[in-house]
């Protein structure tokens, strides 16, 4: 007989530090410390974390000064 009436049970994986790979504590979920915390922490506001793309930085801004939004303080002196 084959096994495909006997149901699929789930199984639960131990959630892993991002930091380091030790067991999460869930006082700092999902690190294992406010030490790996702190360091992912440090890291996004580095920037650290980015995603490639093809644009040129700038050029959100010199598109939304040419369509004239950015309201009366865009910083061009007269």
């Amino acid at each position: 007989m084959t096994e495909r009436n006997v149901p699929l049970r789930a199984v639960r994986i131990e959630p892993k530090c991002p930091t380091c790979g030790k067991p999460a504590d869930p006082k700092y979920k999902p690190f294992c410390r406010k030490r790996c915390a702190d360091i992912d922490l440090g890291r996004w506001l580095k920037e650290g974390y980015r995603i490639q793309t093809d644009e040129v930085p700038g050029e959100d801004e010199t598109e939304t000064r040419s369509s004239g939004e950015g309201g009366g303080a865009s910083g061009q002196r007269g």
